[in-house]
Order: structure tokens, then sequence, then C-alpha cells
């Protein structure tokens, strides 16, 4: 399978600023996309977490962190149970756009770290960030309410 490089872009009411704080914070990361340990650090590894039905935090998803050039790019290396440990590469890019931001999620490596699977982990994957990506956008908008609210 040729290209199997998944591409989203998404536009947000919010400066490169707090889209960056929303990709790489602890705390951000866990309202839309899963918990994690610590917040992203270039040079460094992270893990994404979930609990399982027994109260146990387990990887739900992990890399390492091999660029960060805040607020414009961050790339990490990821991986996902059914990927058995081989690599993709994500891209986050963002760009100021009038009263806002442009972010746009690059997913590469999909094909090569599947194999025969990697259709089906296209559309697992592209389900997925999907799915992330709105919930991306809900959160800010309530992170963005309740503090103007206050």
């Amino acid at each position: 399978m040729p290209n199997t490089t998944l591409v989203k872009t998404f536009i947000f009411a919010a400066s490169r600023e707090t889209v960056w704080s929303f990709l790489t914070e602890k705390d951000k990361l866990a309202l839309w996309f899963h918990p994690t340990t610590s917040d992203l650090v270039e040079g460094e590894d992270y893990a994404l977490v979930r609990e399982n039905d027994h109260g146990e935090l387990i990887k739900q998803c992990w890399g390492s962190v091999l660029k960060m050039d805040k607020p414009n790019l961050l790339v990490y290396s990821f991986t996902v149970g059914p990927l058995n440990g081989a690599l993709t590469t994500v891209t986050w890019t963002l760009e100021e756009i009038q009263d806002g931001t442009k972010l746009t999620l690059q997913h590469e490596g999909i094909g090569e770290a599947s194999g025969e699977a990697a259709m089906g982990m296209l559309l697992a994957l592209d389900k997925g960030w999907d799915k992330h990506l709105d919930s991306l956008r809900g959160s800010m908008r309530s992170t963005f309410n309740s503090e103007c609210s206050q």
C-alpha cells in the first residue's frame, strides 16, 4: 500500500500557544486524548494511558517526542498495541490564521508499521483521530467558556 499517510486539518478560534498547550500539557491532553504521566518534552518518551477493567493504568499509545518548536511544530513517534511496537510518526503543524490557528495532523508510516493489516489500521486510526480531534475542539470550547464565566 503505497500512500498510507493520514492528514487532518482543523481550524480553532484560539492562539497557537493555546492550541499548543492542549497538544503538550498533561492536564489538557487528558481532556481530549488520553491521560498521560507528564507533559510532553523533546527527547523524552511519553505514554498515554487508560484504565482497564481492574482499575490498572495501561499504555494506550506511546513513543518518543522527536521535535518541539513551540508553538509551530510537534513531532513524535507513535505506536499502539495492534502495531506490536512498530513506530509511526505523528507531526502537528500549527499555523497562525486570522483570529485563530490552523492545526494540521500528519500521521505517517502506518502501512509500513502494520504490513498486511494496513487498511484496517488506516481505518481505525482515521476514525480515532476524527474522534479525538472533535474532542479537542469541544475541550477547548469548554475551557474557554468556563474561563469567560469566571
